[in-house]
């Protein structure tokens, strides 16, 4: 029995590593100004290979443990942060690359075209970008 479970355990093996090298999980975001982490963001993949992220948890927040979306408009005006999608849209673009999507800055309540790179299996950078001017954070695995 034992030696069966070894055996499956192995045969999962390359599936495990395949998966870390997806920018698919939970990513603990930090803050490129202070360096520190401010939040878990779950990213998912959708059948056409687009990728959506959605706040998971707040880790900080200077507006209290449970932030809303005051500066937000739309839809997401005054809504709770933690289980808001703020990445959406992102699409493959060459290898472990997206790009083409939008990312919600939840403390700004502004929106700007986004995108993403894996650095490696526990490091992603991602981009808000105005224009031709970027800001890139470095988001860990968690």
């Amino acid at each position: 029995m034992r030696m069966r479970s070894f055996v499956l355990a192995l045969a999962l093996l390359p599936l495990t590593a395949m998966a870390q090298d997806s920018a698919t999980g939970r990513w603990k975001t930090i803050d490129d100004e202070t360096g520190k982490p401010k939040s878990i963001v779950e990213i998912t993949e959708a059948a056409d290979g687009t990728l959506y992220g959605k706040v998971a948890e707040i880790l900080q927040s200077d507006r209290g443990p449970d932030p809303t979306c005051d500066k937000c408009s739309g839809a997401n005006k005054g809504k709770p942060i933690e289980g808001m999608t703020i990445l959406w849209d992102l699409k493959p673009d060459g290898e472990d690359a997206w790009s083409g999507g939008t990312i919600l800055d939840p403390a700004k309540g502004k929106t700007y075209k986004s995108k993403a790179k894996l650095i490696d299996a526990n490091r992603l950078g991602v981009s808000g970008c105005v224009a031709f001017i970027c800001r890139e954070q470095v988001w860990q695995r968690e």
